[in-house]
Order: C-alpha cells, then structure tokens, then sequence
C-alpha cells in the first residue's frame, strides 16, 4: 500500500528539482525526504528519481506515479475542505448517477427540495442507463445511484451497497393501433408471443425485466428491434414493426395515434427503483438528505 504522505513528498521532488528544496519546503530535513523517498521506491518497486547534477528528476515510473499521486492529493484537498465545511453544517458536491426517468420521476423534483432546504448541497447528474450507475457508484465515480431490479443487480444484501427502496411501477404493453388486441382493454402477454418485440439491449434492467415477465408466460420473445430510447421504442410500435414492454412512467407524454397503450392482463412486469450508496456512507452528511430528498420526492408514486 502507497502512503499517500510520501506522494506529497514526490511531487515536492518534482517541483523543486533538488531534495534539500523539497525539504524547505515540506519543513523537513533532507535526510528526512531521502527516507521517505527510498520507502516510496520500496513500496513501489521502482526506482523513482535519479540524480541529475546537482539535483533529482523523475524516471519514466515516476513520472508514471507522479500523475496517480496529483489526483490523489487533489482528492484528500477536497476532502479536507469538505470536512471543513461540515463544521458549520453539510456543503459541497454530491454526485448521483440516475437513468432518464428516475432523473425526472423523483431526482430533478429531489433537487429542486434541496435547493429550498439545503442550498450548500450542490448535486451534479449523470445520465447513466442500464446497470451503469451501480457501477459508476461501485468504482467511485459517483456518490449515489439510482437504479433498478434485475436479476443480475447486487442482491439486497451485498455487503457494498446499502440501499433504499423508492418506488415501483408496472409496465404496459405498447401496441400498433392496427394490431388485433388492440381493441381489448387488456392484454395477456401470452397472446403476443408470436409478435415480433421491440426492447432495449441487453445489459438494460428493462431487457431482463421483459424477458423475465414473457418466461413466466411461457415463452421467450423474438426481440427484433433493439433500442435503449422508449420514444424510439414506442415509434416503432407505431410503425408496426412490433410491440414492446414499456414502463408507464416513460409513457407519459407520449400519446399516439398510431399505438395503444394496454395493462398487461394477470401478473404485470414491475421496474422497482431505490437508491443505493457504498455501505457506511449511507450517514455521510451530504449523501443523507440527498437520499431523504429522494425518498420524499418518490411519497405518492406507486410502491407496489
């Protein structure tokens, strides 16, 4: 493990180019910066600076280092200040990474709370569909997610993500106005397995959730048209290229001549969203009422 205190002591080799500067500098002796710098070189397994003259420069693997050791000071900078910051109450940045309707269904109406409420907290948005925004969270590119129940999702009990559940809602079938179920004020999804379907790509919760409601109807759709856009998917329902599970919340806005719009007869497929945070950052003082906006915006929408 890198101690990131000797990073602090490459880069003042780097920029003042001579050990004794960087120890004036870091208010250290020379003797001091030798150490930690040859405790570096150990740590890393990699011959970090030569002598040049009088004074030191950077090997290709340092230069390599450098580079990791600016983003992680920069890191630990921005930490500092945000613990500075939450002395007086919770201010800075909080990035959520969200797919496009749970931006609009309960994000952008989270964000505009936070804004009255608490004003510090700043949220920056992420588009990310499909299974992107656990990742994104997972790997630390982003603070919080919002995402969707799959079969392939961290369960709920996966020690790396501690989660709050947010809203559920059904998905209804989308049909050409032409097609022959088009008149019935329901629609099994069995009747439509010999339909040519229109869905997202795989990796797309809503693929797995589609697959997985015409499996328990017994049988497995030919999905034709791919596309990750439901305004695209449900064009070319009306195109007659095929039908498609779409779910309501997208739908809204969407009205066509050319399509109807059915609730699946019997068991419907269900798109169930939470927000999910890496576990122990869940009491975080900017991440909290991020997730309490969140979890109010979603209070009236369907839960079941």
């Amino acid at each position: 493990m890198i101690d990131p205190r000797r990073l602090r002591i490459l880069r003042a080799a780097a920029d003042h180019r001579t050990v004794t500067a960087a120890a004036a500098a870091l208010y250290l002796t020379p003797s001091a910066v030798s150490q930690q710098l040859a405790a570096l070189e150990q740590e890393t397994g990699h011959t970090l600076l030569t002598r040049s003259g009088k004074g030191v420069r950077l090997t290709a693997a340092g230069e390599i280092l450098l580079e990791h050791a600016h983003a992680v000071l920069a890191q630990l900078e921005r930490a500092e200040a945000e613990l500075a910051a939450y002395a007086g109450g919770a201010a800075g940045e909080v990035t959520v990474a969200a797919f496009a309707t749970g931006i609009a269904e309960v994000l952008a109406p989270a964000i505009t709370r936070l804004r009255q409420t608490r004003p510090a907290i700043r949220v920056r948005v992420r588009d990310a569909e499909g299974d992107e925004a656990l990742r994104l969270v997972l790997d630390g590119e982003a603070d919080l997610a919002l995402a969707v129940e799959y079969r392939g999702a961290p369960r709920e009990d996966d020690s790396r993500l501690w989660r709050v559940p947010l809203y559920a809602e059904p998905f209804d079938a989308v049909l050409p106005a032409s097609h022959p179920l088009a008149r019935e004020p329901q629609v099994p999804l069995s009747a439509l397995a010999d339909d040519d379907w229109i869905g997202p790509y795989p990796g797309n919760p809503c693929h797995d959730v589609m697959l997985l409601a015409c499996e328990l109807a017994g049988f497995q759709p030919e999905l034709v048209h791919s596309s990750d856009d439901f305004r695209a998917v449900v064009a070319l329902a009306g195109a007659g290229a095929g039908v498609a599970l779409v779910p309501r919340s997208a739908l809204r806005g969407m009205e066509r001549e050319d399509t109807v719009v059915r609730p699946v007869a019997g068991p419907a497929a269900t798109r169930r969203v939470f927000a999910a945070v890496r576990r122990g950052a869940e009491g975080h003082p900017l991440f909290r009422p991020v997730l309490e906006a969140l979890a109010e915006a979603a209070r009236g929408l369907p839960t079941d």
